[in-house]
Parts: structure tokens; sequence; C-alpha cells
């Protein structure tokens, strides 16, 4: 009918991964974003911390700075180390809170590694009734649970929020198992594992996952 034909495409905000920025992820997600074409569109932002030391790459452009949600230690981050004093998830939060609101609206999330950390933890706020984060949805891929204690709040009850998990079944980055764990911290996920390593697929099967998971919603939803 032709009310179909006037509906937006969803709309989802990107959370890069540690050492990365939004400029980099975007340029890395042009696969996904071909495949979502006309389906969902993303935009991605700058995480709120410099990382000392360097970029992932030096990609001979000058680049930009590499960035982080948050450190484990003093300028660095280690997804299997247990933080006593995490530093910059607040600030981390913020930033995600002002895209909202700035770049917005949008539909739901999607978080790559650190920021797939991230964006489960403001799932976990949103499925509270936190205000600040009005999503309906998030795909979080190479996703993990932080280790440390002062992070524990965000996963003491089942996070009740759509999601889809994408595991690598090589990622040696973040180890399978550490995101299904994240995993079983939701409601009902949606888990769909590739044979690859550290990054966003984008194979047939991982594209048919993506268009089914975002075929559940319509722009709108989650405000």
């Amino acid at each position: 009918g032709a009310m179909l034909e006037e509906e937006r495409p969803l709309r989802l905000l990107a959370l890069h991964g540690y050492r990365q920025s939004g400029r980099r992820f975007h340029q890395r997600t042009g696969a996904l974003r071909k495949a979502l074409r006309g389906r969902a569109e993303l935009v991605a932002f700058d995480a709120p911390h410099l990382v000392p030391g360097g970029g992932e790459e030096d990609d001979g452009d000058g680049g930009d700075p590499p960035r982080g949600w948050w450190f484990s230690r003093p300028g660095a981050f280690e997804a299997a180390e247990a933080a006593e004093e995490p530093a910059g998830l607040d600030e981390a939060l913020r930033a995600v809170e002002e895209a909202l609101a700035e770049l917005g609206p949008f539909d739901g999330l999607l978080g790559f590694s650190q920021g797939a950390a991230l964006a489960a933890m403001v799932c976990a706020l949103r499925a509270r009734g936190d205000p600040r984060f009005p999503v309906a949805f998030a795909v979080l891929v190479a996703g993990f649970v932080s280790r440390s204690p002062a992070h524990g709040r965000f996963y003491r009850e089942p996070i009740a929020l759509p999601t889809l998990h994408v595991v690598g079944e090589a990622d040696a980055v973040i180890a399978a198992p550490l995101s299904m764990e994240l995993a079983r911290s939701f409601v009902e996920p949606v888990v769909l594992t590739h044979p690859g390593g550290h990054f966003v697929p984008v194979g047939a099967p991982q594209k048919k996952a993506y268009l089914d998971f975002l075929g559940r919603f319509r722009a709108g939803q989650g405000e």
C-alpha cells in the first residue's frame, strides 16, 4: 500500500570498537551499509576518550586519532580484565545520550567490540525505563560482558530488549564464548555465528539474518 512506500529506513546509531573512530568505522562498514540500503542506515560517531599511543593501524592519511569508550586501567583497555577502577564510562553514556538527541531520531543501536559492550549497557538502562536512550533494539557484533565489578549493575537482571548477537567463531580479539555470555544476559536474544574473526560479517547468510531481524521493527517505534 501507499503507506509502506512512505516509511523511512530504520536509523541505527553505530558505536565503533576500541582504538577506532566514527569515521574509520564508517569506512569499514561500507559493505554492511550497502547490504542494508533502503532498510536501515548507520550513523557513526566518535567515542569521547582519546587512546594514547596511536591507531590500530597507520592508514597513512594522518587519520583520526584512535578512541575508546572506557578504560580498564589508565589509558588502556583489555576486555578480559576485571578492572577495579574502570574510567570513563559515564562520559561514554553521556556521549551516546547526546548523539541520540542531536543526530536522531534513531530506532536502534549497532555496536562493534567495545562499542557492542557499551550498547548492551545502554540496552540494560533502556529496558529499565531510562528515558535518555530511546532505542527499540540493538545489533551487537563481537560484544562482551564487562568484567569490571563496578559494571555488574548492568547485568543483574536479564535485559529485556530485542538484540541480534553476531559471534565470530575465529575471533581472536573477543573470543566467541565472551560474546555468547553477553547474549545470555538478554531475554530471547537472536544469535548469529559466523566462521570468521573480529569484523562485521556481510556474507549472504549474515545479510539475511540482519534483514530478518531488522524486519521485526518499524521506524519510529522507539520514540
